[in-house]
């Protein structure tokens, strides 16, 4: 493994070990690797990390090539001809060139700039993009089976504890790890309002930058509005349908459409992950009913605060995008008329989740009825494929007729 720990602290910069090793493995592949995701969430930072990388391996730094395309310095750059131009001065024709280039994307048909580039035998390409269009239409087409998409998340809870020391206090980390937010600069930030205002500079970017102007959105308050709706109701079966009435009974008149815009704009700025229905027992795919997930906690608390925090949900957002970073397909899983959180499909199978924050119950609650409650979709499933039931309750692994309970803290560090 080429990165020990994950989280460790490399030349400054927190490592990522999950993407360095995909970077390195795919290092002089005749393949463009695209790094997409949040902004962010890290991707500019992975590029140092890799550059360092190559550095130490003997790479000459006459052989790398960076170039940001939201620096000013590089907003010359208004063309594809222009950019591949101002790289191709600056190879060495000797020796492999690595040429990074961050948020290609602001260059209208960059994709004719990073074909040219790939086709010559001397260059090896990296691209990161904030927008998941970018490997749709024309680039698709015209690179299809050139290249390999790297998908990045902001920080996982384990990156994030490793950054701070290690595994003590535990709840006060979670905690903080959902409030602050999983965006890494945060952890340079130690007070609360200079988090929020880093927050809002995100929010207000990735909604500005990568949906209002490109999707030419005028009623900003009317997106606004459908994203609070979205963000309060995480881990909630909805429709662009439902979402639109409820709108509309609140006094905002809104088309379904529209909605579905809104909504698709979202998911393509990595806001959002839209996560579909599977039929556990029939063994297909359902058209009706989505949940989204969001790809930070962080920017829920910025846009509504905690009054309306839902602890579960909350845990399965997480849950979710830890199953994302761990390279499974994620789908919820219809099981005759209930439902389990979770159906993953990986190289090894299918695997099956249940969420709960907690099923000790509480005043009033009968704690075998609640137990058994979540227990239900999985034991409705009667495959052999392994089950489990992760809740922040501190007590010992057990299993329910073959159906793990394991603490969401200790699944989350692999321990």
């Amino acid at each position: 493994m080429l990165f020990q720990y994950e989280g460790k602290i490399m030349n400054g910069l927190i490592a990522r070990p999950q993407y360095l090793e995909q970077l390195v493995s795919f290092r002089d592949k005749q393949l463009i690797k695209v790094v997409t995701g949040i902004r962010r969430c890290g991707k500019s930072t992975l590029f140092d990390l890799y550059a360092d990388y190559l550095k130490e391996s003997g790479v000459d730094a006459s052989q790398i090539i960076r170039i940001n395309l939201e620096y000013p310095e590089y907003h010359a750059l208004q063309t594809h001809m222009q950019l591949y131009e101002f790289i191709r001065e600056r190879l060495r024709e000797d020796r492999m060139n690595y040429v990074f280039i961050d948020e290609v994307q602001t260059v209208p048909q960059f994709q004719k700039a990073v074909d040219g580039l790939f086709v010559r035998k001397n260059c090896d390409v990296y691209i990161t993009g904030s927008n998941a269009y970018i490997l749709s239409g024309d680039l698709a087409t015209l690179l299809s089976g050139r290249y390999v998409e790297i998908k990045m998340l902001p920080l996982s809870f384990k990156e994030y504890i490793s950054a701070l020391g290690g595994p003590s206090d535990l709840m006060i980390k979670y905690r903080n790890y959902l409030e602050n937010s999983s965006f890494p600069y945060t952890l340079e930030l130690s007070k609360k309002k200079d988090i929020r205002a880093y927050l809002g500079g995100i929010y207000d970017s990735v909604i500005l930058k990568d949906i209002v102007a490109r999707r030419k959105i005028a009623d900003v308050a009317q997106l606004d509005s459908v994203i609070r709706f979205v963000f309060d109701n995480i881990g909630n079966l909805t429709s662009s349908t439902r979402i639109a009435n409820m709108m509309i009974s609140g006094g905002r008149k809104i088309s379904v459409h529209t909605v579905e815009n809104y909504l698709e704009a979202l998911t393509e700025s990595f806001v959002l992950y839209r996560v579909g229905r599977y039929d556990v027992k029939g063994r297909q795919h359902l058209v009706s009913g989505v949940k989204y997930y969001l790809s930070d906690i962080g920017l829920r608390y910025y846009l509504l605060g905690s009054k309306r925090t839902d602890a579960g949900h909350i845990l399965e957002n997480v849950v979710y995008l830890e199953l994302l970073r761990r390279g499974y397909e994620v789908y919820v899983g219809k099981v005759g008329t209930t439902e389990a959180d979770f159906i993953i499909i990986g190289p090894d199978g299918e695997e099956y989740y249940q969420v709960a924050y907690t099923v000790e119950g509480e005043a009033g609650e009968d704690v075998k009825t609640i137990l058994e409650r979540e227990l239900a979709p999985l034991k409705a499933i009667r495959d052999h494929n392994p089950k489990y039931l992760l809740t922040m309750d501190f007590t010992p692994n057990v299993s329910h007729n073959g159906i793990r309970q394991i603490n969401a803290l200790d699944w989350l560090l692999g321990r």
